[in-house]
Parts: structure tokens; C-alpha cells; sequence
């Protein structure tokens, strides 16, 4: 069941790209060395996760084979709030870098979970004609 001719057509793989590139910009350049191979790590792989699970979800060809990356992705994103938890915790982070931060992976997960909502619905339809 594909919905666009790529998943970088999909708004939810949008949605996660723009905040990696955020993450990126203004997160990475603020944590200490000392964080090099521990939440800098972390954040990132979370990161890079979310993007890379959608565009895997999207490269299946059945609902229950994609939609387990697209649930992987939601995962990563949540992942990432508790990261800047912990580095607004730790003093790496300004409250209002992490409220917009956070704010930013919330509306993320919300564009998701209306995709494989979507899916879910197109996917009983189709079931049900059967």
C-alpha cells in the first residue's frame, strides 16, 4: 500500500528529517566533549532511527510488515525527549531550547501516529472487500 512515489514525500518523514536537522544545528553544538560517545551518540542514532524507520516502513509492501518501523520511528522520537530530559538536566540546554525541542518531537509523533492511523483504516477497507 504505498501513498506517495517516496518517503520523502510523506510529512511524517518531513516532520522527522527538519528536527534531526535542528538536532544537528543547535543541540550537538552544545553538549560537552565529554558527552562525544554518550548522549551526543545517543541523540543522534535516536535521530538518525526515526527517519531511517520510516523510510524502511515505507519501502514494505504490507501494513503489518511497515507499520512495525513506523511504531520503531514513534519509539525513536520518544527516545529523543527523554535524551533532552538529560541534557537540560545536566545544564547542556536552556529550558526553552528544550520546551521548543520538545514541542517539535510532539507534533512530530502526532503527524505519525495520524499516518499509521491512516494506514490502519485504508488497510481494514481493503481487508474487508476481500
Amino acid at each position: 500500500m504505498k501513498t506517495s512515489e517516496s518517503f520523502e514525500d510523506l510529512v511524517c518523514w518531513q516532520k522527522a528529517y527538519q528536527f534531526k536537522q535542528r538536532i544537528r544545528l543547535e543541540v550537538m553544538p552544545q553538549l560537552p566533549p565529554k558527552e562525544q560517545f554518550e548522549l551526543k551518540f545517543q541523540i543522534m542514532r535516536a535521530a538518525r532511527s526515526a527517519t531511517a524507520n520510516v523510510a524502511e516502513g515505507w519501502g514494505r509492501f504490507h501494513f503489518l510488515d511497515s507499520s512495525r518501523f513506523y511504531y520503531n520511528s514513534r519509539g525513536s522520537l520518544a527516545e529523543i525527549i527523554d535524551h533532552f530530559i538529560e541534557a537540560k538536566d545536566k545544564g547542556y540546554s536552556s529550558v526553552d531550547l528544550y520546551e521548543g525541542l520538545k514541542s517539535q518531537v510532539l507534533e512530530s509523533i502526532k503527524v505519525l501516529n495520524g499516518f499509521i492511523f491512516y494506514l490502519k483504516r485504508e488497510h481494514l477497507k481493503t481487508n474487508a472487500k476481500n
